[in-house]
């Protein structure tokens, strides 16, 4: 008997949650221009430094590995 009436309920909710969803999605909520104007100042990392920091790790690692010993 309570299925009855919790099973509509629910479905009811469901489609509620969605249109509200859409609704925000429609008029914008999820845009986030201050967000792109921001990342924008944001310096992007150099391929070329990063390649030369993990070649260094690379380096300081191979000093502390045992090259005879594998697990």
């Amino acid at each position: 008997m309570s299925a009855l009436i919790l099973i509509p309920v629910s479905l009811v909710m469901g489609l509620v949650g969605l249109g509200a969803f859409f609704w925000a999605l429609r008029h914008g909520q999820f845009d986030d221009p201050a967000g792109n104007s921001c990342r924008i100042l944001i310096p992007k990392p150099n391929p070329a430094t990063q390649e030369e920091k993990q070649d260094d790790r690379m380096v300081a690692n191979a000093d502390h590995e045992n090259p005879g010993r594998r697990l």
